[in-house]
């Protein structure tokens, strides 16, 4: 199979599809993301999530996660709003539910625990229950992997944003050119976008169209870059994107964050943290 070489995405791609703000509007009319991220281990993953997040233009982010995290994510993103998981990793639903939330973003710093299986699993379907699209990224996919049919467990209208080793373990046994087949069947029967993340990501489209990217570049290759892309990803959804237009201006604006930073620190001397507040350069130039 020769695969696709793709529509580009560039700024003209993207002005064309860009939400307005109204004059008489209120932070309720642009979305309410809930992010699930973090544990014990790595509190660090939800700090940048609900960084990114809250630099999306979507109007509410609450973070579920541990203690721990809550704690350093108040001090840094004071506009986040707080739902606290009792035990050190992702083990139960949000007191209050999803009913409130226009879009989930999972996955970064989860880890792998047999309990935040189980509460994965319970998210995704009260989450297909309700029509909530997702952005799934990190331990959400890596958990995933494990279940058999995991297509089946989708919401609608979601986003899965694996790197090749997390790609590699959704589609075990398949390198190449099968490995995306098999990644286009997927979206096809889910109704999901997924981003294959990397040099010029590919975005694979539920009706079967390629967009490439053309943003990013080797600096981006940290700790975190994706946790990054999840939160900006996730708050878009929220902000009422599609599923195809936020991967696609989340990609876009991700990476020209890292261009920029690279143009001017060089690739070696910036992290992912920095990317966050970045993104407004990627913002700038579609305005």
């Amino acid at each position: 199979m020769q695969m696709d070489s793709g529509t580009t995405i560039d700024q003209a791609y993207l002005h064309a599809r860009l939400l307005n703000r109204e004059n008489e509007s209120h932070k309720h009319d642009y979305g309410h993301l809930l992010i699930v991220a973090g544990c014990g281990t790595m509190p660090g993953a939800a700090v940048l999530a609900t960084g990114a997040a809250l630099r999306s233009g979507c109007g509410l982010v609450t973070l579920h996660s541990t203690a721990r995290a809550l704690q350093a994510v108040v001090g840094r993103y004071p506009s986040a709003m707080l739902s606290e998981d009792p035990e050190a990793h992702f083990s139960r639903l949000p007191q209050q539910g999803i009913d409130r939330y226009a879009a989930i973003a999972a996955g970064p710093g989860l880890g792998q625990e047999r309990d935040t299986a189980e509460a994965l699993l319970d998210l995704l379907q009260a989450a297909r229950e309700r029509s909530v699209p997702m952005v799934l990224d990190a331990d959400a996919l890596n958990l995933l992997s494990r279940c058999q049919d995991w297509p089946s467990l989708l919401p609608e209208g979601s986003v899965l944003t694996p790197h090749l080793g997390e790609l590699r373990r959704l589609f075990p046994d398949a390198e190449g050119p099968e490995l995306e087949r098999l990644a286009r069947n997927c979206c096809s029967r889910t109704g999901c976008t997924l981003v294959m993340k990397g040099f010029h990501s590919r975005i694979l489209l539920p009706d079967g169209r390629v967009l490439v990217n053309t943003t990013g570049n080797p600096g981006m290759a940290k700790g975190g870059s994706g946790d990054v892309l999840t939160g900006l990803v996730g708050g878009l959804l929220a902000r009422g994107y599609r599923a195809e237009d936020a991967a696609a201006l989340g990609v876009w604006i991700h990476g020209y964050a890292g261009d920029a930073l690279t143009a001017e620190r060089t690739a070696e001397a910036y992290d992912s943290s920095d990317l966050i507040d970045a993104l407004w350069k990627g913002f700038r130039p579609l305005y």
